[in-house]
């Protein structure tokens, strides 16, 4: 398992940064994005369900953070806090 590990490793520092960044991007709805009634929203590690990270202008109610990526975060806990969104810019 290691081994595999380790040659993953080698091969994505072979491939250009930002290839390997916009592999993982995540889609980011806007507030008034909504296909369904739980399509906003996600189940956290605790249980919890959780607004899922949006992009607008103004600072959304409820938030606990903003992004890197300009995204507004809703966890619960700093753990895993805009990991697919550039980190944590600041928290609120």
């Amino acid at each position: 398992m290691r081994k595999i590990w380790l040659l993953a490793c080698l091969a994505m520092a072979m491939t250009p940064c930002q290839a390997h960044q916009s592999a993982h991007r995540h889609h980011v709805p806007a507030a008034s994005d909504s296909t369904s009634s739980d399509a906003g929203y996600y189940t956290n590690s605790r249980g919890n369900r959780v607004h899922r990270p949006v992009r607008q202008d103004r600072q959304p109610s409820g938030a606990t953070a903003k992004c890197g990526d300009g995204s507004w975060s809703f966890s619960q806990s700093h753990r895993g806090t805009c990991s697919h969104h550039g980190g944590v810019q600041r928290w609120l």
